[in-house]
């Protein structure tokens, strides 16, 4: 068997064609990569073969030169490689690194649904949470430790952070909800005040039921801002109660922020309904379900967002 350098001679000498065809054709077979396949497959590879598979090593040579000079390819994000297929040289199409990355990063989005969130929850992050403050790290290890330790249909608390505005509770919720979704664990993120108004809504349309399912069923669900308008009865009883009342019984992790701690969340928000009614008891009853779901992180600090 010829060695390959004087087969691709040998092929390129009696090429027929226009010149600037054989030109391109010339080209292809001079190529680096091209030269170490056909190395590569000699021994598979004939030399009837290899002349018939001239317009897949070209088309591969065209399309690395496209990629290489950042024009638009064939198929755009992929990029070509060489192969042996039933005897026949052949290209095949693999998505580029940046692809790939592009592709994984819209799947850990999948993973976490938010509704009414913030934007920049999709960037939330471990390693960006300022480490200046104690109750923000304690906070944030418990966070990476459910995150490394849960186990879907495995029940384990999830957290409830309290705090005054900006001291970082909705980026830490991102931050888990980020964090969970590279290890493939889907999460919901809701803004409640934002829920409770489109719930009210939901009444004209009859879709309370179907809304509120979506919820309650998320494997792991975090409600933010919990607290920060004042709420109906019908939304703490029928709307927030509904949905913990499941999540207990399911033993579902459920995560909340809120600037009130739970304490004060019973005595100061749930037990007064909009109208000015106080209902110490249904306050208790919700704030049973959610000391079981969670377990509380009070974070002290200043407000990061002042001066923004």
């Amino acid at each position: 068997m010829r060695p390959i350098i004087e087969t691709i001679n040998s092929i390129i000498g009696g090429q027929s064609g226009s010149p600037q065809y054989q030109e391109l054709i010339k080209k292809a077979y001079q190529d680096p990569e091209v030269q170490s396949f056909l190395r590569k497959h000699r021994a598979e590879l004939s030399d009837e073969q290899i002349k018939r598979g001239g317009s897949k090593l070209y088309e591969f040579y065209h399309e690395k030169m496209l990629l290489q000079n950042h024009q638009t390819s064939i198929a755009p994000g992929y990029t070509p490689q060489l192969v042996v297929s039933a005897g026949r040289i052949d290209v095949v199409y693999v998505p580029t690194a940046q692809l790939k990355a592009q592709q994984q990063a819209a799947e850990l989005r999948q993973r976490v649904t938010t509704v009414r969130m913030p934007k920049f929850i999709r960037q939330a992050n471990f390693s960006d949470i300022y480490d200046g403050n104690v109750d923000r790290m304690k906070a944030t290890q418990a966070a990476m430790s459910f995150v490394g330790s849960y186990q879907p249909g495995q029940f384990q608390p999830g957290m409830y952070l309290s705090g005054n505005f900006g001291v970082g509770k909705t980026y830490l919720l991102g931050a888990t909800a980020n964090a969970l979704a590279e290890r493939g664990i889907i999460s919901t993120m809701v803004h409640f005040p934002s829920f409770a108004v489109e719930m009210k809504g939901a009444i004209k349309d009859g879709t309370v039921d179907e809304r509120r399912d979506a919820i309650k069923k998320a494997p792991i669900l975090m409600l933010d801002d919990i607290g920060a308008d004042s709420m109906s009865a019908w939304v703490r009883d029928d709307v927030l109660g509904v949905i913990l009342e499941y999540r207990m019984q399911e033993e579902l992790p459920t995560f909340f922020s809120s600037n009130f701690t739970m304490q004060q969340l019973e005595d100061q928000h749930l037990a007064i309904d909009a109208q000015g009614a106080r209902e110490p008891l249904k306050a208790k009853r919700i704030m049973q379900r959610i000391r079981f779901l969670s377990r509380e992180y009070h974070i002290q600090g200043e407000n990061m967002r002042a001066g923004n």
